[in-house]
């Protein structure tokens, strides 16, 4: 722990036998003298989310029912009757991007047709067309989120943290001629360099905060449920005498909030070794076999990163191209794929447009935890950016055209908020992914997949 007479270092950390615990942002960071707004130009933290199989929305009669996106563009819209009427109270936080198509996932030669599920992810974040191989020759492009964390993610002890919801644990080929690889990762730090994504909240939080001492030692505070904060209690005394009473309350905060995710993750485990049929007996003991557990799990521990600066970025791919899962929530009983190929029925696509909605209801908890979270004097909300989209357009005929996408937070003032735009037939989804990395900073990238320009956010 790095510690002066004049302030704490932004990159203190708590270390005990098996914990690593950064901190958030303190009044006690800035120096004396120095104005707090110079210390708050942080980059933008950004989020990528694919939800794959694209949305009931895409077909024609979800697009003329306005199943996806409001039928007015402009600030004046309606989202009562599309999948994002729960994203309505963060609406000043929200861009709507109507109509890109995703090119890139399209069959390019006879072989390839077919082979849309198994492509699909891969270019979702590259905007770039996968090698079909089987081997290790796999070939797309870098991702968004790496870009991004090339730049801005190297002075933070965790550049980017991959992250999902279901298996991604397959190896070799999967079907149609395309590596496995390809759809278990959104996010590639080279074009033949696919990054893993972690599936298990525990592996996680141990990745954030639970570094240090051996695996049997981090085995024996399992075991006893005791927590990793147990041991660092006498170096979060040393601190709090540095601090003023308003830092020791966020500081107890933040720390409560690490013990509370912890507890959840226990009690996880607890009650998937116990004995219990399981509904995803595949799952490591971490994993929920509520979906929503899981996604809130999850959205907790990207907040958690945020505030203590672990992390400025995450890719988050929450679903599985062919994924035969149930949302019980949604007031669907089909499994997800079966749903998805609606097979152009009014009553069907109304159904899936349901699991659509679903989905989507799970981003304001995420929004409303970073709304809660203050840094300085704004919330991380207002300093974030999630893309949240997916590759594929109408899923019962697997196209890439009116790819559903949206993009919602502050981040740090580079998007306007209440806006719906539709795009210009043709318009390729890598235009918006040019602009927001643009937006995000990196206003020197001339091109990104197969954009043509850049993509104007107004109508």
């Amino acid at each position: 722990m790095y510690l002066t007479k004049k302030h704490v270092s932004r990159r203190t950390v708590l270390r005990g036998v098996g914990a690593t615990v950064a901190i958030p942002l303190l009044d006690a960071m800035t120096p004396a003298g120095v104005v707090r707004a110079s210390t708050q130009a942080d980059p933008t933290r950004l989020v990528c989310i694919e939800m794959v199989h694209g949305a009931a929305g895409s077909s024609e009669y979800g697009a003329a029912q306005n199943l996806w996106s409001p039928a007015a563009v402009g600030s004046d819209f309606d989202l009562s009757s599309s999948a994002l009427s729960s994203l309505e109270p963060f609406r000043n936080y929200l861009t709507i991007v109507s109509d890109t198509d995703v090119v890139q996932a399209e069959a390019f030669i006879p072989k390839e047709i077919g082979g849309d599920h198994f492509r699909s992810s891969a270019v979702f974040l590259t905007q770039a067309h996968p090698r079909q191989t089987e081997g290790s020759d796999i070939h797309v492009g870098v991702s968004m989120d790496q870009i991004y964390a090339q730049r801005f993610g190297q002075d933070t002890p965790i550049p980017s943290l991959q992250l999902c919801v279901e298996n991604v644990d397959q190896a070799g080929g999967c079907a149609y001629g395309y590596a496995c690889v390809y759809t278990d990762t959104i996010s590639w730090a080279a074009a033949d360099q696919p990054l893993p994504m972690i599936r298990d909240p525990r592996v996680a939080f141990d990745q954030l905060f639970g570094a240090g001492g051996t695996p049997e030692q981090r085995s024996a505070y399992r075991r006893t449920n005791s927590s990793i904060l147990d041991y660092i209690t006498g170096r979060v005394a040393e601190l709090k005498r540095q601090l003023g009473p308003a830092d020791v309350v966020r500081l107890d905060r933040y720390l409560e909030n690490i013990r509370e995710l912890e507890r959840r993750i226990q009690r996880t485990e607890q009650r998937n070794v116990s004995g219990e049929v399981r509904a995803l007996p595949e799952a490591p003991a971490g994993v929920p076999d509520s979906f929503q557990e899981h996604v809130q799990l999850m959205f907790d521990l990207q907040v958690l990163a945020f505030a203590s600066d672990m992390t400025r970025v995450f890719s988050f791919k929450m679903g599985r191209d062919s994924s035969a899962r149930v949302f019980p929530r949604s007031g669907v009983d089909r499994p997800f794929h079966p749903a998805s190929h609606h097979g152009e029925n009014e009553r069907s696509i109304e159904a899936f447009a349901q699991i659509n909605r679903y989905h989507v209801s799970q981003i304001p908890y995420f929004l409303q935890k970073l709304q809660e979270t203050m840094e300085g004097d704004t919330h991380l909300l207002d300093k974030t950016m999630i893309v949240y989209g997916s590759p594929m357009g109408n899923p019962n005929v697997h196209n890439h055209k009116r790819c559903p996408l949206f993009i919602v937070g502050g981040a740090n003032g580079a998007l306007p908020g209440n806006l719906h735009v539709r795009a210009e037939p043709g318009t390729s989804m890598a235009n918006v992914m040019l602009t927001l990395m643009h937006n995000l900073g990196l206003d020197d990238l001339e091109s990104f997949g197969d954009s043509t320009s850049e993509f104007i956010f107004s109508t």
